[in-house]
């Protein structure tokens, strides 16, 4: 399970673990990834982000530790991500919004959301893997002309090797190794495999 947690001072890594199973979302198995990886564990997290109190609590360490970096607006991937967004902002007392892909494959703001030149934004994600949601998410900040304060995020499975190269900040920090099909020990053992 979980090897670490970012958590902030007087919080602890085992609360977040507790949070994760109690309603369901850390799961064993086979699973295909998003990303086309294999991995024998996987956080769901719709489990997660349908409990409003456990979501609350977890959005709350992310509040926490930038409060005091000035944020304007948070902005997330869809579709986990607008709930996280919502919550954060609403914490912080700002604005959020989320980003979609358009026709092209590429993440930008729509529905009017808008961020002005020299705004400070947040970007939050629900379960950070090869990080491309969340990449995708910063260039249409920058594109936007918003200046990037932070990362925040419920799970890091990289184990934190992540580096978005501002400040990054995960409730939970996991090293959950995730295989190439061709090189899965799972798919050897003729493990069936789950789509995620």
């Amino acid at each position: 399970m979980p090897r670490s947690s970012d958590e902030p001072p007087g919080a602890r890594p085992s609360r977040v673990e507790r949070i994760l199973r109690d309603c369901g979302a850390y799961l064993e198995g086979h699973f295909l990834l998003t990303s086309g990886r294999h991995s024998p564990a996987y956080v769901e997290k719709f489990r997660l982000l349908e409990q409003p109190a456990y979501t609350r609590r977890l959005c709350r360490l992310i509040a926490r530790r930038f409060k005091d970096d000035n944020v304007q607006v948070v902005a997330a991937p869809t579709t986990g991500g607008i709930i996280l967004s919502y919550e954060v902002a609403r914490q912080l007392g700002v604005r959020g919004i989320f980003a979609e892909k358009g026709e092209d494959g590429r993440r930008r703001f729509g529905r009017g959301f808008r961020i002005e030149p020299g705004q400070r934004v947040l970007v939050v994600d629900d379960v950070l893997t090869t990080g491309g949601s969340v990449t995708e998410v910063i260039e249409a900040v920058r594109q936007a002309g918003g200046k990037l304060v932070g990362v925040g995020l419920l799970v890091d499975r990289t184990g934190g090797r992540a580096d978005f190269g501002v400040p990054t900040f995960a409730c939970l920090t996991l090293e959950l190794p995730s295989y190439a099909p061709e090189a899965c020990p799972l798919c050897a053992r003729n493990v069936p495999l789950v789509v995620t």
